[in-house]
């Protein structure tokens, strides 16, 4: 017995509005392919991200993000990333490693991330590039969550040294 259409599971109904809405406008889609389309689709996506219920005070109560200062570092990221311009010689990683210092990031705090993210590209492009996009946000948020995973954090703080004890020699020196 199937279940009428008004109690459907939400993936089933999200996999139906997906389809639906890419049908009515897959069409009207072009792929990522300048950097005035980098920073459309960055602008979009923070737009949505800033006010998430789930994610927004990460960037708003926690990093105090500054969107129009960051825009410009994030767009070459994502510029270098997807179109090999060579426009980013930062490091992603550490910014994220302060952040989770001062609130500690979880899986469900990169998924939702990544909702957001593949659902600002499927909105506004189609093509190879955006799916790179998506397939390397999805990298990077593993990466990220696997390098967070131990690290100090307001749940996880750093061990502390057992009064009087101190390291000498580290694991592995003079092997």
């Amino acid at each position: 017995m199937t279940a009428p259409a008004h109690r459907a599971s939400p993936a089933a109904w999200w996999a139906r509005h997906t389809v639906e809405s890419m049908s009515e406008s897959a069409s009207q889609l072009t792929d990522i392919a300048t950097r005035d389309d980098v920073e459309r689709l960055v602008r979009a996506f923070y737009t949505k991200a800033l006010s998430d219920p789930i994610i927004g005070f990460i960037f708003t109560d926690v990093a105090h993000l500054d969107v129009e200062a960051h825009v410009p570092e994030i767009t070459s990221f994502w510029e270098t990333v997807l179109l090999g311009a060579k426009s980013y010689s930062g490091g992603a990683f550490r910014p994220h490693a302060e952040l989770h210092a001062k609130v500690h990031l979880r899986e469900g705090h990169f998924e939702r991330w990544l909702q957001l993210w593949f659902g600002t590209v499927d909105e506004m492009f189609k093509g190879e590039v955006a799916g790179q996009a998506k397939v390397h946000a999805l990298r990077v948020a593993h990466a990220f969550l696997r390098r967070l995973d131990g690290m100090p954090s307001p749940i996880t703080p750093a061990p502390i040294m057992p009064t009087g004890l101190a390291i000498t020699q580290m694991p592995g020196a003079g092997d």
